[in-house]
């Protein structure tokens, strides 16, 4: 199966627009499973064969039902022992590297293959993309037409990017494996699709080699080179060339020395256009660009990784201490033992989750209130449990109609359930409106297992309540997004600091961090120490606050703010501020102010291109629809979401990718669902790992630290 511009371009028409995950996940499930078909196979099954990383890639993309549902019965590692299985096709998707192609080779090699065949569809028409072979002066198509010509029903293999002409040259040699190689293709899949609208690259090294040694930029260079490729990955997949934009440096006076911190968009950019260049040689891809490409780094925002968000997605990520998109709770035993832990993955497959996650913890507290009630009111089964006590009194047709919405009921209450539990705590009366839902009198006709899920509601409540409060979470928000905005400075946060001797290690560290962000002078020399003393950090956490100065340009860090938008935020205020207010927006909740530097960024580019169908200044925004409480029709509008998504996504404009290195945060892929709304153009977020704060001060801490410099000396 190939695509065609109309596929998946967001220059495409309405009737063909997919999302940047779907495309990812129909090129996996059809272009390659489902082409490695075969009508003369003696076995309707296949195995796939994947290496570390192109597990990932699958699972961000596809779940086990979908790949079982093409025919694959195992899945198994290239790097593992495996039994052999003669009478079964396989699939490989693999890295194309020496280690790789060596181990595929070893599977084929002798008198009898581990496998009855390595099916990979190639249709002669692709044959250019598979091998790469316009930017090759030693093979030609001919070449390799001879190579596999009167062998396609043998042998056929995925790589997840571009295979050199080496491999290639050294799978050539090997005169025992190539009557069982049907085809070699390409697939250009080496991204993880987290999101609709967000991917990752997996370089979780990224940020240590990027802005740790600035003496040894060799394993910077390597860092970014492999970014570059797996950027262009997204492109060549998604048929798209981009327009590429990037930060450049800025250097203070003629005097003033660039680093290689400072050049990293710019390399990294270079790198992307360089191989974006070679994939103008795959069919269909578009030769004129299609979208637009933002190239930044985590300097462009310290705040952002370290501030307490207050929306469902964050907060659950940041207090809850989830696995990924893994959440693990307690239900009481079936026979009566100890708790079992249950495992939730809070997806985009739950429709409440797709419609809360990006909603303030307020907002969604009042959205479930409002779906529970409304559940009450609409559901047979319900209605009846509530009207009446006496089961002598429901007619045969209400007992038939209170049965048939038995099994709605029942999903709608657990999936319900899930996120009361998780997201009640926002409000003092959490408990009591906890304890109203327990009291409906159609508790009694839930299941088992949804009684013990709305007991969890109450534990959990409790439980997040209990940490919002013991750690004055509530006062510590208020107090920083007071210094973002300019209107607390280093009086308040000392005040805060003496007189809240109960906030934990890791809140004072973060709000040190923030404050070293806005005012890095401030922790020069014996100020510094002071700092340090007075919040009691451990020589860990004080190497952490002292690295933020490495996610500075040096251009920047020497005019002493934490970046160019400071100077321009704190032109009416008193205290220096790292945030503009937004007079024109209206914020419903309290704590959220706050917003990414992102945010400005893409509104200016978006700004900047005429054919936006909607381009706002960042003078001029709107009330944001993730702030603003939404009614609901009934208990069930959640469903609508996942309904509507594609839909939703007809009559955009050209898609915007905005790529950040060295982590993104939550709160800016937020930040790339609003705007897509607000801008009518989809608008994709990558980065080299998706971080919430532990992880991110975790890697801050493992950075270089600061070399003592001629002006930090006190003679």
């Amino acid at each position: 199966m190939s695509y065609s511009d109309s596929d998946s371009s967001s220059g495409a028409g309405d009737h063909h627009y997919k999302n940047f995950k779907q495309i990812s996940r129909e090129r996996l499930l059809h272009e390659m499973l489902r082409s490695a078909k075969v009508k003369d196979s003696k076995s309707t099954w296949k195995v796939l064969i994947m290496d570390k990383l192109t597990v990932k890639v699958m699972s961000y993309s596809c779940k086990m039902g979908d790949i079982t549902a093409e025919g694959v019965s195992l899945v198994e590692d290239i790097y593992r022992r495996r039994q052999p299985l003669p009478s079964m096709d396989a699939i490989y998707f693999i890295q194309p590297t020496k280690e790789n192609v060596i181990m595929f080779l070893s599977d084929m090699a002798g008198r009898t293959p581990l496998y009855r065949k390595y099916v990979k569809d190639l249709l002669r028409n692709t044959l250019h993309e598979g091998l790469n072979l316009q930017n090759s002066k030693h093979m030609t198509a001919s070449d390799i037409y001879f190579l596999l010509s009167g062998m396609w029903e043998r042998a056929f293999v995925y790589f997840s990017s571009p295979i050199s002409r080496e491999l290639v040259a050294h799978i050539k040699k090997d005169s025992t494996v190539l009557p069982r190689i049907g085809a070699l293709s390409e697939m250009n899949l080496e991204y993880f699709a987290i999101d609709s609208q967000g991917f990752i690259t997996d370089n979780g090294k990224a940020l240590e080699n990027l802005f740790g040694d600035e003496e040894n930029t060799r394993k910077a260079d390597a860092c970014l080179n492999v970014m570059a490729n797996r950027i262009a990955t997204v492109f060549a997949s998604l048929r798209e060339f981009p327009f590429v934009r990037y930060r450049a440096a800025k250097s203070l006076d003629p005097m003033t020395m660039t680093t290689f911190r400072d050049l990293i968009p710019t390399k990294l950019a270079a790198g992307i256009w360089n191989c974006l260049v070679k994939c103008k040689s795959i069919p269909n891809f578009p030769q004129q660009e299609t979208c637009e490409l933002l190239v930044l780094d985590r300097s462009i925002d310290q705040i952002a990784p370290v501030i307490h968000e207050w929306t469902y997605d964050a907060m659950c990520h940041d207090l809850l201490n989830m696995e990924g998109n893994k959440y693990v709770h307690e239900v009481p035993s079936k026979t009566g033992g100890p708790p079992e832990k249950k495992e939730v993955l809070l997806e985009e497959h739950d429709p409440i989750w797709l419609e809360l996650r990006h909603a303030h913890i307020g907002d969604a507290n009042l959205r479930l209130h409002e779906k529970m009630t409304n559940f009450v009111s609409k559901n047979k089964a319900a209605q009846h449990q509530q009207g009446s006590r006496d089961v002598g009194e429901i007619s045969t047709r209400d007992l038939q109609k209170m049965v048939q919405a038995l099994p709605q009921y029942s999903e709608q209450i657990e999936k319900l359930s899930l996120h009361v539990e998780v997201c009640m705590f926002y409000h003092d009366g959490a408990l009591s409106f906890c304890g109203m839902i327990r009291s409906y009198p159609f508790y009694s006709c839930l299941r088992a297992a949804d009684i013990c899920h709305m007991k969890q509601m109450l534990m959990i409540a409790g439980k997040i309540n209990q940490i919002i409060t013991e750690q004055g979470l509530k006062e510590l928000g208020q107090l920083e997004q007071d210094l973002v905005f300019g209107d607390a400075g280093m009086k308040d946060v000392i005040k805060f600091l003496t007189t809240n001797e109960a906030v934990s290690h890791e809140n004072k560290l973060r709000l040190m961090m923030i404050l070293a962000a806005i005012y890095p002078e401030k922790f020069e020399g014996e100020k510094g120490l002071s700092l340090m003393k007075l919040a009691k950090l451990s020589t860990e956490d004080a190497n952490a606050v002292n690295n933020m100065s490495l996610l500075a340009p040096l251009s920047e860090s020497k005019k002493g703010s934490a970046s160019s938008f400071s100077l321009k935020f704190d032109i009416h205020k008193k205290k220096r501020a790292a945030r503009k207010d937004r007079c024109s927006e209206q914020e419903t909740w309290q704590l959220s102010r706050f917003y990414p530097i992102i945010e400005v960024c893409l509104d200016i580019a978006a700004a900047s291109i005429h054919e936006a169908p909607v381009a706002h200044s960042m003078r001029s925004r709107r009330t944001p629809t993730w702030a603003r409480p939404r009614g609901s029709d009934d208990g069930y509008s959640s469903d609508s979401v996942l309904r509507h998504t594609s839909s939703d996504l007809k009559k955009r404009g050209k898609r915007i990718f905005v790529f950040i290195a060295g982590g993104a945060t939550r709160s800016e892929l937020r930040v790339c669902h609003k705007l897509t709304g607000k801008l009518n153009r989809e608008v994709v977020l990558g980065s080299t790992s998706i971080d919430d704060p532990q992880q991110f001060i975790t890697k801050l801490k493992q950075l270089t630290p600061s070399e003592i410099s001629l002006d930090d000396l006190q003679i």
